[in-house]
């Protein structure tokens, strides 16, 4: 057993607070380095998800158990396990305090608390999600809630937020979006309007007529095979043809319509998600080819699950509320939660105004207590907050940490890198990696483009790669990679 509950260890070299993929990848690299029991663990959930993999998880694609292992068979050799929370940080004694009244010390300490799910700053939006047609990705308890929401779906709006607060894999939202279209077009409730115009062609080089087809499918003798509804009357029809004419006939009416709720003014989410020109296209294709309503400058503020109703409140150019609402009924609703740095973060001397960790950009150190480090969606750097990001955090924490043990000064820099597989079907991505100042793509092919085998990736490779890589403190990133691709491009 490589693991054990704190019961006489009140010290540790270093401690680590959080024990996902940042604290874990840091406790993993750390306790190769330092004597045993030097390096102590506090994380109070038994189970770990790989995370990135909850959109496939609602998209059918993987099952939620495939993204789980238990916390206690991941937790690195020679390090100790706190199943515990913190309620209080004490910086000026080097000291935390656990919900459980134990208190722990340390030399130095890597914060990795991740991001905290708000559904509780939506009013309803909590009791929303256990009724019929709500659903999140966010959560391990309503994320394959999606799937069934998706295959029940039997018409009416289809509604995706985004909330007007900083939140984990900004991208999420759209790929749900993205995912459940593919579900609808699968179903035959969406994808009627690109066979009619090609229907339509045809029909005015061939001179056929085909006008009435909505109101005819509703009679004797017509039928579609584009439809579920009345797929099953074609059958019926042929076996009680008598004889005559059977002609092709189509659909030319709506099932339902896909509508995004963005809750960032337009210049806002292309900065945050695609400020790099070539991925903003892609995703505005993307969006005009599956007919989906985007609208910005709206934030989700209450949800009326008696009357499947959703309540958005419009924003001016700096996202702040100018008075005015809009309601929205649904069929299903896919919330995208507000977040928050945890409420022990938000409480401390390490936060800043926003309730996140302050730290410096480039070296990832605590501006205040230089024996503090950060890691991951906790901090308040402007990545993404992906897991991708955190694999370039743990490459500078793990040279600054150790210098600031040796007395030196951190010469790491973070290089801003985050990385959000946009996930635009079933089986096509567009692999988005970037910092703020522009792409930062790996690989020598044009990855704006959705594609089957970024597709591959994100299914097979990624998890491989979090569970085996990250985590376990070998994956630092794909500068290296990067790099090799680019000598390649230029010869």
């Amino acid at each position: 057993m490589k693991t054990s509950t704190v019961v006489n260890a009140k010290h540790f070299k270093l401690l680590v607070v959080g024990g996902g993929a940042g604290g874990l990848g840091a406790a993993s690299k750390f306790a190769r380095k330092l004597p045993r029991g030097s390096v102590g663990i506090i994380e109070p959930r038994e189970d770990h998800y790989y995370q990135p993999g909850f959109t496939l998880v609602g998209g059918g694609l993987m099952t939620l158990e495939a993204n789980r292992r238990k916390q206690e068979t991941l937790i690195p050799k020679g390090a100790t396990w706190i199943r515990d929370k913190v309620q209080l940080f004490t910086p000026t004694q080097n000291l935390v305090k656990l919900r459980g009244g134990d208190e722990i010390s340390y030399d130095y300490m890597v914060i990795a608390m991740g991001i905290q799910l708000r559904f509780d700053m939506i009013k309803g939006a909590k009791e929303a999600l256990e009724t019929p047609g709500v659903c999140s990705n966010y959560s391990p308890f309503y994320v394959e809630k999606h799937y069934r929401e998706a295959m029940n779906f039997k018409g009416g709006n289809a509604v995706f937020t985004f909330p007007n607060t900083p939140i984990k894999c900004a991208g999420a939202p759209q790929k749900a979006c993205y995912i459940t279209d593919s579900i609808l077009r699968k179903r035959g409730l969406l994808g009627i309007e690109s066979y009619l115009k090609s229907l339509e062609k045809v029909a005015r080089e061939k001179d056929i007529d085909i006008k009435g087809a909505k109101e005819a499918l509703e009679t004797p003798g017509v039928c579609s095979n584009y439809s579920p509804f009345y797929v099953e009357k074609h059958y019926r029809k042929a076996m009680n043809f008598k004889g005559g004419n059977a002609s092709d006939l189509c659909d030319q009416f709506e099932e339902g319509k896909l509508l995004l709720e963005a809750t960032l003014v337009s210049l806002e989410i292309k900065k945050l998600l695609f400020g790099i020109e070539s991925y903003l296209k892609s995703r505005e294709k993307v969006a005009r080819e599956k007919d989906i309503d985007v609208r910005t400058r709206r934030n989700l503020i209450e949800v009326d699950s008696n009357n499947k109703m959703a309540t958005f409140e419009f924003l001016d150019e700096d996202s702040k509320p100018k008075g005015k609402t809009e309601k929205v009924e649904y069929s299903l609703l896919h919330i995208g939660p507000p977040c928050s740095a945890p409420e022990a973060l938000r409480s401390s001397q390490f936060a800043d105004k926003s309730g996140f960790m302050d730290v410096d950009w480039s070296s990832l150190q605590s501006k205040r207590f230089p024996n503090v480090f950060g890691v991951g969606d906790c901090m308040n750097t402007p990545n993404a907050k992906t897991a991708a990001a955190v694999s370039s955090h743990l490459k500078t924490i793990e040279t600054n940490l150790t210098q600031a043990m040796q007395g030196k000064q951190p010469c790491m820099e973070y290089d801003g890198y985050a990385s959000c597989p946009l996930v635009v079907s079933t089986n096509r991505v567009i692999l988005a990696e970037f910092n703020s100042k522009g792409a930062m793509e790996t690989t020598p092919f044009d990855q704006s483009k959705p594609t089957y085998w970024a597709y591959l990736m994100k299914r097979y490779f990624m998890p491989m790669l979090y569970w085996n890589g990250l985590i376990k403190g070998f994956w630092n990133g794909p500068a290296t990679i990067r790099n090799c691709s680019r000598m390649i491009r230029s010869k």
